[in-house]
């Protein structure tokens, strides 16, 4: 199962983006940030708003140099109908993968087995493949874009500031810290 600090395998997958279907594998998006959200199923309450509001979010997220990747145990016609019918859904530009094995909610430890369906997951992967962030749980409880945002944000500045981190709540452009000594200021 994917641990923090650790490579993530290379597993390839099938997603629904930009009115394709496609297989990729993590590999492919290589040298730069990738996000994964998994959720339970197409078709169904909160997960819509979720998506939606990530897909507002895309930009940004391009913007940090990471890509939003969805997943469900539905297969990518699925996808594909849910993008047609529903307006919310239909605002999707990320690719939405497809994981009706659940080997993609295995490996992220995701999966309910006795429902074949994935908890709410959200996994920030670092442009060498390194798994830097999870946060999983329970379906009833919807995610903040804007912290998966920001959390994207702080593990890229980190990354590019050896020797900083960020301290709670932090923006982009907000006082960081040096472990050991002080408050850096604005960086």
């Amino acid at each position: 199962m994917a641990k923090i600090g650790a490579q993530i395998p290379d597993m390839e997958f099938e997603v629904f983006h930009k009115n394709e279907f496609k297989t990729v594998k993590f590999s492919d998006y290589k040298d730069q940030w990738l996000v994964l959200l998994f959720y339970p199923a197409d078709f169904t309450f909160v997960c819509p708003t979720e998506l939606e509001e990530a897909a507002e979010y895309y930009e940004l997220f391009q913007q940090s140099g990471a890509e939003i990747i969805c997943v469900s145990t539905d297969t990518v016609y699925t996808h594909f109908a849910w993008h047609e019918s529903s307006k919310a859904i239909g605002k999707i530009k990320y690719p939405m993968a497809a994981d009706p094995t659940g080997k993609l909610c295995k490996e992220f430890g995701t999966y309910i087995e006795e429902a074949g369906l994935s908890l709410r997951g959200t996994f920030i992967i670092d442009p060498d493949g390194a798994l830097k962030a999870a946060d999983v749980h329970d379906n009833s409880i919807g995610r903040s874009t804007k912290e998966i945002l920001r959390k994207v944000q702080a593990a890229k500045f980190v990354r590019e500031n050896p020797g900083l981190v960020c301290p709670a709540s932090w923006e982009p452009g907000e006082e960081t810290l040096k472990p050991g000594i002080e408050l850096v200021g604005k960086i």
